[in-house]
């Protein structure tokens, strides 16, 4: 036998251990090179693992949910016999192309062929969810699809062939409670009206972001402090250049890359708001990696990393972002794309929010969030002194972990970006 070892490979550079979610394939089955086997999780990116060579499984060593290390081997394979595996699947195919009068299906497949309910608790990927949502299908008609993954699982192409055959829809219906363990925490009575109120189960990603959230709270003592200020040149330069820019770099100019723009400016000039609190020591970080929360289709929340900000221009920052909000609405991201970020921003103002008390994304120990921008009559000091005009304003709201960050750094920071959008370079070259 000539055994191969499967190890779970690096998903990205500060990605120790990834968790399984499932197995595509069982022992004793034949595999090719590069044939997907195996779906895993690291943080909120799920990834495909393909087979290293061909072959057959003799050995899974870890199963679903579970946390497995970089470089663990996680099954065997036997290299020996590919040929006659390969032969077997070539009779198989062979004989399927005979007439189906001259083939009598066994009881057990005619049972399976018939339209079978999936079991409710099955997991269901993100990439799932993510067509599920764009064809209009509901989670009860999923649970009908017959998945050929492992343990029934959905595959993307399982979606794909029910939907060529699709007639009619199967509408949505109230879930039942799902009870959830007793507590001893005397919570308050959530009163749930059968025939009006539904329940949805957090799916796994939400469960992590409120896991994330919640430990932000408890470990960080927040604080927040606001400015306000004044983006009318910002504004005004950016309607006369976006056009230009798209037609010169075949990007898209948003606020957005000018917003990184500032803050990782402001970050060299207050070093001590781009660290990390490990028990009594404070980490320094040398790179300055922004974070940009996203809002995903599904509605849960991202952060993919523009990776040393302050070493990019315009043009680099405005691509870097553009094909991270891609992939994000894609849910093509990278187990990298989302990690090593050391400060986070959030444009509330996309959803027409005037300000923000973001919570910090821990390990960060700041973040800052981005209001709307809009025009109103303000009173500005002239040649000819004080006069009323109209004017594009914007709140920002700096929350900062006040264990490491007091009143004065944090305040100084979020001086320094405001100033740096208020006196926005506005010879920048296009």
């Amino acid at each position: 036998m000539a055994i191969s070892e499967f190890k779970m490979p690096k998903m990205g550079e500060s990605i120790s251990e990834a968790t399984i979610i499932s197995w595509l394939k069982n022992v004793g089955d034949f595999v090719e090179a590069e044939e997907t086997i195996l779906e895993v999780a690291t943080d909120k990116v799920d990834s495909d693992v393909p087979a290293p060579l061909s072959g057959v499984i003799t050995e899974i060593r870890f199963q679903k949910d579970a946390v497995v290390e970089v470089g663990t081997v996680l099954a065997l394979i036997d290299s020996d016999g590919v040929q006659e595996a390969r032969g077997q699947k070539q009779e198989v195919i062979e004989k399927s192309n005979v007439t189906p009068s001259a083939v009598e299906v066994p009881h057990s497949i005619k049972q399976k062929s018939k339209l079978e309910t999936r079991n409710s608790d099955a997991f269901i990927s993100p990439l799932i969810i993510s067509i599920a949502q764009k064809e209009n299908l509901s989670i009860e008609e999923l649970q009908t699809i017959q998945g050929s993954g492992a343990e029934g699982r959905l595959q993307k192409s399982d979606v794909f062939n029910y939907l060529k055959n699709r007639k009619y829809p199967i509408l949505s219906n109230p879930s039942t409670i799902n009870h959830q363990p007793i507590s001893t925490y005397p919570k308050p009575k959530i009163n749930f009206v059968e025939g009006k109120d539904r329940i949805v189960e957090m799916d796994r990603m939400r469960k992590m972001i409120a896991d994330h959230m919640v430990y932000s709270k408890q470990i960080s003592p927040h604080v927040t402090s606001y400015i306000e200020v004044d983006v009318t040149n910002l504004v005004n330069w950016r309607n006369e250049n976006k056009d230009k820019f798209q037609e010169k770099y075949n990007e898209k100019l948003t606020f957005t890359p000018v917003f990184v723009q500032a803050v990782a400016k402001a970050i060299v000039d207050f070093p001590m708001i781009n660290v990390s609190v490990d028990e009594k020591n404070i980490i320094v970080h040398n790179d300055i990696n922004i974070g940009m929360a996203t809002a995903l289709p599904s509605g849960n929340l991202i952060v993919p990393v523009v990776r040393n900000a302050n070493e990019k221009d315009l043009v680099a920052l405005a691509t870097a972002v553009n094909n991270l909000a891609e992939a994000s609405r894609n849910n093509k991201l990278k187990p990298e794309q989302i990690q090593g970020s050391t400060f986070t921003i959030s444009n509330v103002g996309t959803f027409g929010s005037l300000m923000g008390t973001p919570i910090i994304n821990q390990p960060e120990v700041a973040i800052l969030a981005l209001g709307i921008i809009k025009k109103r009559p303000e009173v500005i000091t002239t040649e000819k002194g004080d006069e009323i005009a109209i004017r594009s304003m914007m709140y920002l709201s700096l929350s900062f972990d006040h264990r490491v960050v007091d009143g004065f750094l944090g305040g100084s920071f979020l001086r320094k970006v405001g100033d740096y959008l208020e006196q926005f370079d506005l010879e920048t070259k296009i």
